[in-house]
């Protein structure tokens, strides 16, 4: 049995930016150098990519067949679904939830998230609950046991597509902690994650600020880099972020 393993949320069809994943930086896709950075999270034990049985998605699977990297394929619009197949497939009894678009997300949050989980009983870890650190460096975990909890409790198609929005809304039937960002790290606002492609724009940027520099660079260092060079907070500070309501209408 597998104790933590990163699913990583990944698919081409993305409404906002098609085939997000796989825009290159350096001449790798998105979805690698997302995988790598996870590589660096000592409390880990094994990473797969959760994509969907479209055949548009077969582009995903062949770059991770080629990399003899971890995939799983399932349900398109049921995410809780195909989160608990591939737990199965894999014998995973802890799941780290990381979406594709969050490729500038630091190892270390990563770690701390995890080390949170393991020594406490909360059935639900975030940081992202309540937003406090940049949007992209967004990490959950919970067990598989809880998500199979979940799976019975709700068949309701909006909770089903949105995997952790059932265990956030639902705080008398599973205990949840949110880890909140340190000072130098509280930065709400600040957006990291790939939705638009002027996000890919200021994504690229800091790759290749880091490259062969610091490996693996982290959110401190990313925020330092963009207090030094406030112009570049410029490109994507026009793109709205999605947010998902809690209470369902």
């Amino acid at each position: 049995m597998i104790d933590f393993a990163a699913i990583i949320q990944a698919r081409i069809g993305s409404t906002r930016l098609p085939g997000k994943v796989m825009l290159e930086v350096n001449n790798q896709p998105l979805i690698y150098h997302l995988i790598k950075r996870l590589q660096f999270v000592k409390n880990l034990d094994s990473i797969i990519v959760a994509t969907t049985t479209n055949k548009r998605d077969d582009i995903i699977c062949d770059f991770l067949k080629k990399k003899k990297i971890k995939f799983f394929r399932g349900s398109e619009n049921n995410v809780v679904d195909r989160f608990l197949k591939a737990s199965k497939k894999y014998d995973i009894k802890n799941i780290v939830h990381i979406t594709g678009d969050c490729p500038l997300i630091d190892p270390h949050i990563v770690s701390q998230v995890i080390s949170t989980y393991k020594s406490n009983n909360f059935d639900y870890v975030s940081n992202s609950n309540i937003r406090t650190y940049p949007d992209g460096m967004d990490v959950a975990v919970f067990s598989k046991k809880n998500l199979q909890k979940l799976s019975k409790l709700t068949k309701n198609k909006y909770d089903l597509e949105h995997l952790t929005l059932f265990f956030r809304r639902q705080k008398k039937i599973f205990s949840l902690c949110n880890i909140m960002a340190p000072t130098n790290l509280h930065y709400p606002m600040l957006g990291l994650t790939l939705d638009e492609r002027k996000d890919y724009d200021l994504i690229k940027i800091i790759f290749k600020k880091f490259y062969k520099l610091k490996d693996p660079f982290t959110c401190l260092d990313i925020i330092n880099f963009l207090k030094k060079n406030s112009h570049l907070l410029k490109i994507n500070r026009k793109v709205k972020r999605n947010s998902l309501p809690l209470l369902l209408k």
